[in-house]
Parts: structure tokens; sequence; C-alpha cells
């Protein structure tokens, strides 16, 4: 850096280059304490002697301190002064601080999104989103993907997958089961110790668990009351045209007929069993069963097969009973 120029700006130095410039003698200069004609040149030398110091040092501690401001030191015309300024206070006021530059990077990034959201995302994916709006059953199959078209594709193809399963090709039916018709079958059934199994298409979700575990406790709360008794059924084939006449005496004397015990419901992969002991009740309480099974299949629940006795069906593994490897159960 020019020292010329540093000590340029300093009031002393521009005083002191004033009197170097001037015509005039020294006692002529603009220094108000120095008298201009009651020295002699040599008394003036001795008073510049001791003068001079003190205006070099001012003048180093003013250079001195514009560099430790940062302040630019370069001579300037008074037209740049006055501009300088002018333009100092602007930029002083309209400087914006940390959390003003935070709001403006977070309004670049969303309009950034917004763009990129109008002109490069999918247009099935914005149908898709339109449908949601007054879809439910589509909303809680897109759930948190919505605005991620990828993520989106993939759960609208399982569910495609899964309706298709159950349902065939009939995409408009609202029914959630399966359009087949199960299998029935025994194996060595014992109506006093025995399982029933029941093959899913897949695994059970806990709505499914909930729903057929909710059909086989009601099956046996009916049971247990005594529901199942052919020997009390005195309107199964009365006529309805002419009010019946029930008996209520002769329906307190017969023999109670109920379920003696239930186990849990439980549910490795896709196969289901519960462990019964039907008692004294009558077998058409399986009748009473599989019809209630056989709407279930078909409007919520996708079974392929129910099988009457056997102890161990498809992969079925006693003891494993931890969820980690697809275990579920419903309490009865």
């Amino acid at each position: 850096m020019d020292l010329s120029c540093v000590y340029a700006q300093c009031s002393c130095f521009t005083t002191w280059k004033e009197l170097l410039a001037s015509s005039r003698p020294l006692s002529a200069a603009k220094f108000s304490t120095m008298p201009q004609n009651s020295m002699t040149p040599s008394a003036n030398r001795k008073l510049w002697r001791h003068t001079l110091p003190p205006v070099v040092a001012l003048a180093q501690k003013d250079f001195r301190g514009n560099i430790e401001q940062g302040t630019d030191t370069t001579p300037s015309t008074s037209e740049e002064r006055s501009s300088g300024v002018q333009n100092g206070k602007a930029a002083k006021g309209s400087g914006t601080s940390a959390r003003g530059r935070r709001l403006l990077k977070v309004r670049e990034e969303k309009r950034k999104r917004e763009y990129e959201h109008l002109h490069n995302y999918p247009a099935w994916a914005k149908v898709l989103e339109d449908a949601c709006r007054n879809d439910s059953e589509l909303r809680a199959v897109l759930g948190d993907s919505i605005g991620n078209p990828e993520l989106m594709r993939k759960r609208v193809r399982v569910c495609v997958e899964e309706r298709v399963r159950q349902k065939g090709r009939n995409f408009e039916k609202s029914k959630s089961g399966s359009v087949l018709a199960f299998k029935v079958s025994f194996r060595d059934f014992n109506p006093l110790d025995s399982y029933i199994w029941f093959e899913l298409y897949g695994s059970p979700s806990d709505r499914d668990v909930d729903l057929l575990g909710s059909v086989i406790q009601s099956w046996y709360v009916m049971g247990r009351l005594g529901a199942f008794n052919s020997a009390n059924l005195q309107l199964g084939n009365s006529s309805m045209e002419y009010d019946p006449l029930y008996d209520a005496d002769k329906g307190s004397k017969v023999m109670p007929s109920s379920f003696h015990d239930i186990g849990d419901v439980e549910f490795q992969d896709n196969w289901g069993r519960v462990w019964v002991d039907l008692g004294t009740a009558d077998f058409f309480s399986i009748d009473v069963l599989l019809n209630c099974l056989t709407v279930l299949s078909s409007e919520y629940l996708g079974i392929q097969q129910v099988v009457f006795g056997g102890r161990r069906m498809g992969d079925w593994e006693d003891g494993m009973i931890s969820p980690d490897y697809g275990y579920k159960s419903f309490k009865i």
C-alpha cells in the first residue's frame, strides 16, 4: 500500500502538504500558534524540529486506525467522498440479517419445488392426487406416498395385484373378498379335540385377524349358550303366514347342548387355526360356521380352504410364536 495515499487522507498531513507547496515562508503557514515575523529562521527551524514529530505520529495513528477498521485509504475527490458516504448509508440500511437470508433461501427452494412439481410431475400422478380428494379408499392405499411418483407407482401396483388376486378382473366390484368359493375337507375330525384350519390367500393383516377372530368368537359364544341344539327347533319347519306358536316350557325342558371350550385363533403366514371342543352341541353348528365363513370370504376376507381335523397343515410349526416369523393371534 502506498503510504503517500494513506497520509493523504490525514488532516495533519494535508496541512503539512499545503505548507510545503506554499511559496510563502514557513512562518506563513496555517498554524495560528506560530507567529509570522516574531522569530528568526534558526528559531523557526528549532520550533519545527519539535513540532513535526507529533504531526507525523498523529498521521501514523490515523493510518493504523484506518487499517484496523478496514477503511479504504485510497485518495478520492470531494465528489467521490460525498457519493461514497451516501452509498455507505444506503448499504447499511439495505443489509440483510441471517434470518432474512434463511427465509430467502427457503422461498427459493419452495419456488424450485413448485416449478419441478408443475413442469416435471407426471400427469398420471396428478390424476391420482385429484382422485384422492373424493376417494377415501384410494387415499388409504396411497397413504404418505402422495407427492412421490415412484412410491405412488409401487403402492398402486401392489393394490392392483392384490385386487386381481381376490376379485379377478372385475375392478368395479366393491367387495374385498374372493370370487372363488373355498374348499371344505375333513381329516379325522374329533368334535371334542380337534383343530379347524383356515388357509388364506396371503398373510393376514391386523384387520383380517380381527375379522376372522371375531367370527369365531361369536360362533363360540352362541354355542356356549346352547344355540346349536337340534332338539329344540320348533320354528324350523313352521310357516310364517300365520302367527306361529312357541312352547317355552318345551324349550326349557330340552337337554342342554353347548360348547365346552375353545382356544385362541392363531396365524402363521397364510395359515390359521383354532382348537375346539364342541361338547354336546349338534353338528349343525358346523353348518352355521361354514355359512358365516362363506359370506366372510366373498365379502371381506378371501379364504382358499377350510379343514376340520389334522395336526399340521402347510408349513405350520408348533412353538413358533414370535411375531418376527409371521405369528399373529386373536384372543378369544
